[in-house]
């Protein structure tokens, strides 16, 4: 009967070790050559501290800063651990109630679409270049700059489609206030 067994036996511990270690340990390894920027979480750093990723958006709320999208996390915004789709239809009565109190909130008149919209994951860190130009006049005022100095910064970080023709124009937030911060000192608060 071993002599049946223990070639499941055998098979079974040396594909674990072929799936289990040896290819993600491969993978691992040709991506922190290939790009180890992404393969580390696309981590944003200042001054030697990691303090946010490319890839998931932070609440930033003083009128100094630009302002991301609604966050769909619950009561942490930007909480990863908390990522997921409402399942809200677009008709749905939660949202349409969530998005006209919202457009209330932000003066009742046109706003863009991001400004009062939360995206799939939740966590998007990318505005459109609409919602950004939206907000220039509040993010002068607040730091006492002229809204063209503020105008050109946010021109300089937005991003163009991937490839030139994939996606939209878009701006990613955090780089944008750190690049705010840069041009005109840090603003109080976040």
């Amino acid at each position: 009967m071993f002599d049946q067994i223990r070639p499941a036996i055998v098979l079974t511990v040396l594909l674990s070790a072929v799936t289990g270690l040896a290819y993600p340990l491969a993978i691992t390894a040709a991506a922190q050559a290939v790009l180890p920027g992404q393969a580390n979480g696309s981590r944003i750093e200042r001054e030697g501290a990691v303090i946010g990723s490319e890839l998931i958006g932070q609440n930033f709320t003083q009128p100094g800063y630009f302002w991301p999208r609604p966050s769909a996390t619950g009561p942490d915004a930007y909480n990863a651990g908390a990522s997921t789709g409402s399942n809200i239809g677009p008709t749905g009565k939660a949202l349409v109630d969530r998005v006209a109190g919202s457009v209330q909130t932000m003066g009742g008149g046109p706003v863009p679409a991001d400004a009062v919209t939360t995206s799939g994951s939740g966590l998007d860190p990318h505005i459109t270049p609409q919602y950004a130009a939206w907000q220039i006049e509040r993010v002068a005022q607040a730091r006492g700059v002229e809204p063209a100095e503020i105008a050109e910064i946010v021109a300089r970080v937005t991003e163009g489609p991937a490839l030139g023709i994939f996606g939209e124009p878009r701006v990613n937030v955090l780089r944008l206030n750190l690049a705010l911060d840069e041009a005109a000192g840090p603003a109080e608060g976040r």
